[in-house]
């Protein structure tokens, strides 16, 4: 027998010792000593276990039987109720078990909270909580780490010392979705560090539940994700200025064409002064030919502030005329069939590099004298039926793409194109549809006579809220560094 198995069984010797001075002291209840006994038992299981509880039950029947009632065992069997003596070992051994199973209980959640407190105190992840007022309520080593705060330093304050100054308001919208029992998941957003420097985090934030099953509070989970933000839009830039480069040639010879005009017709009005009004009139449109060919180059590496409202059609021809000439030189037919005035909301700039990519590659993969059809066309996204928007679909007839190909097709960094692809293009076309709200799929047969690849792209008329809230940090990464 262990020591605190010894104090255990002292215990409940005392609290049956204090039953009986109980007793002796209140008159009342001579009548009614189980009464007191059955009190005693519970504690001692509640506190101490089964075992103890146990001996109390028998302590309390043997000072009820030779001390209490008649100073005989064998006289009290004649006299006494011998059911009542029963019922009392029943009732306190089942009292003594019931208190072992909750004790029991009561470990197994001690055991468990505490687990759970090594795991979120150990967490390389900022693990904090707030209360209904946006007051810090807990706060881990990770968050520590992350934001440079000691607990003792932001307990008790609001969670707005972490957020950046033109950020306050998105603190109140947050709130008010988690007091209307809203879960946020992966929701990106931008937080400030004790020294002023800025984090770009992932957050998933619960609200907290009180025994009223009213929301208390709320729980909040950061990932730090600024340098795979910060190289992910490297990595973007870098395709941007790849395909830039890609576009070079053929921009070269589309402006080369109006150039060789303005120059002859410049040539002719000097010699021709009687139709020289009409020769400049000639070279002027040329000259706003290149100036709009220099614009649509420019609006593939530009970027708008937030989403604006756009034609999906103007911007898809706006691209092939891009590569009319490369896709003229392999003697390719391009059917578009384009549905008038689908309107989305969207980031121009963006888009345009994943129509460029997509309609590149299909160019690429289509044979001499082949065919490529592009179009564009009002639907529902096939996932989600309530989804309004536009469907782009891109497909040519060529060789296809391998099965082997496929299940890698939007990693970053895999090419088939060697050596002049970057394997970027793919993934960052995927990246900027879901960035919409949108979906991308792909499909393809590789079989003689029959082969070719569709492209299918679904952005929703209406970007989805959450998604307008998580471009505005992507921007604000690109004029922070």
């Amino acid at each position: 027998m262990t020591q605190q198995t010894f104090y255990r069984y002292i215990f409940a010797l005392l609290v049956t010792a204090a039953a009986v001075a109980f007793w002796w002291a209140t008159p009342g209840l001579h009548g009614s000593p189980f009464v007191l006994f059955i009190a005693a038992v519970i504690i001692t299981a509640r506190f101490c276990g089964f075992g103890p509880g146990v001996f109390a039950t028998v302590l309390s029947v043997a000072i009820v039987e030779y001390i209490i009632a008649y100073p005989s065992f064998g006289v009290t069997l004649a006299r006494r109720n011998f059911t009542q003596f029963c019922l009392f070992v029943l009732v306190g051994i089942l009292a003594a078990s019931i208190a072992r199973q909750k004790s029991k209980a009561e470990i197994r959640t001690e055991q468990a909270r505490a687990q759970l407190a090594a795991i979120v105190e150990s967490s390389a992840d900022a693990i904090l909580s707030k209360d209904t007022k946006g007051c810090i309520t807990s706060w881990n080593e990770g968050a520590e780490k992350l934001y440079g705060y000691r607990a003792d330093e932001v307990i008790g304050k609001h969670i707005s010392i972490i957020a950046p100054p033109e950020q306050k308001q998105e603190i109140d919208r947050i709130m008010h979705r988690l007091l209307r029992g809203e879960r946020i998941d992966h929701y990106l957003a931008e937080r400030v560090r004790k020294d002023g420097g800025r984090v770009i985090v992932y957050l998933s934030i619960s609200p907290l539940y009180g025994s009223s099953h009213e929301v208390i509070g709320a729980s909040i989970i950061a990932h730090d994700v600024t340098l795979q933000i910060r190289a992910e839009e490297a990595l973007r830039k870098n395709e941007k200025l790849a395909t830039a480069g890609r576009l070079a040639a053929t921009i070269a010879h589309e402006i080369n064409n109006p150039l060789e005009a303005i120059a002859n017709l410049l040539y002719l009005a000097r010699k021709d002064s009687k139709k020289a009004n009409e020769y400049l009139l000639m070279a002027e449109k040329e000259v706003q030919r290149v100036a709009g060919i220099s614009q649509q180059t420019l609006s593939l590496v530009r970027e708008a502030a937030s989403p604006v409202k756009l034609d999906v059609g103007n911007v898809i021809e706006e691209v092939v005329r891009l590569y009319i000439r490369k896709a003229n030189s392999k003697q390719i037919k391009i059917q578009s069939e384009i549905e008038p005035g689908v309107e989305i909301l969207g980031l121009p700039g963006e888009l345009r590099q994943v129509f460029s990519n997509i309609i590149l590659n299909a160019i690429e993969a289509s044979p001499e004298q082949g065919r490529l059809r592009v179009r564009v066309e009002r639907s529902r996204d096939w996932r989600n039926g309530s989804d309004l928007g536009a469907r782009i679909v891109v497909a040519d007839a060529g060789h296809g793409i391998a099965p082997e190909t496929m299940s890698h097709l939007f990693e970053p960094f895999y090419t088939t194109k060697q050596p002049s692809g970057t394997g970027l293009g793919l993934w960052l076309s995927q990246s900027i549809v879901q960035k919409h709200g949108g979906r991308i799929g792909v499909k393809s047969r590789t079989s003689l006579g029959r082969s070719g690849t569709v492209f299918s792209i679904f952005l929703p008329a209406a970007v989805p809220a959450c998604v307008v809230e998580e471009l505005a940090p992507f921007v604000a990464v690109r004029t922070s560094y």
